[in-house]
């Protein structure tokens, strides 16, 4: 009699069983190998999170090093996952909060320990003249900077969740099924949260627009 083999493990399922398998060493102190079995996550994930990271930092640097904090905070902080949520998911809100917080600290910095330039009899210099004659002008560098800056402080006004569907949706290129079988959500609920996400960011960003309406109510 033919045996039929078993049906592929969904990624779910697969990071289900590795952080099971990751938390049973951890507590039998088998340090070693439960880094090593959660290499397997590092491996599956690590793509997708330097993609979203960089969406928020903008630098690709800065994007390794808060992927790679990503997954050393994850990992000490297993014990707190529960495999019923998706390990995507549960990461993926570490990966935000940490890019957030590195946001935060890059803009004290910025505030208060830029240098000013000077010249050889310790006079100030004009930036400007630091800049090379081409690519973007220093106006353009300069709205740019600030409308990320203003994206940036808008996501992060957001409630965990909207901002957390707006991110694997529009930067992630989730489709809303996706986002549903990875919060566990309904399509409708992803929807709704998505369409509440872009209606705060947009007023946020451009206050004095007029307020976004729903299709069902436009068309009322």
């Amino acid at each position: 009699m033919t045996e039929v083999s078993p049906p592929p493990l969904t990624t779910r399922e697969a990071d289900a069983l590795v952080a099971i398998d990751v938390k049973a060493m951890q507590a039998a102190g088998r340090t070693d190998e439960a880094r090593e079995r959660f290499s397997e996550l590092v491996g599956r994930h690590q793509r997708r999170a330097v993609r979203i990271a960089f969406h928020y930092l903008r630098d690709a640097a800065d994007a390794d090093e808060a992927v790679q904090d990503a997954f050393v905070k994850s990992y000490l902080h297993l014990g707190t996952f529960r495999e019923d949520l998706p390990f995507e998911v549960w990461f993926t809100r570490i990966l935000i909060n940490g890019c957030l917080d590195r946001l935060k600290a890059r803009r004290r910095r910025e505030r208060w320990m830029a240098p000013t330039p000077v010249d050889a009899m310790g006079n100030e210099r004009d930036p400007a003249e630091y800049l090379p004659s081409r690519g973007p002008s220093p106006e353009d560098q300069l709205l740019s900077g600030e409308r990320r800056a203003q994206l940036d402080a808008a996501l992060a006004r957001l409630p965990e969740r909207q901002r957390l569907i707006f991110m694997l949706s529009h930067f992630d290129g989730r489709s809303s099924r996706e986002v549903s079988a990875m919060t566990g959500l309904n399509e409708s609920t992803v929807r709704v949260h998505l369409f509440r996400a872009i209606r705060r960011l947009r007023s946020l960003l451009h206050p004095g627009a007029a307020p976004v309406r729903s299709k069902q109510r436009a068309n009322r």
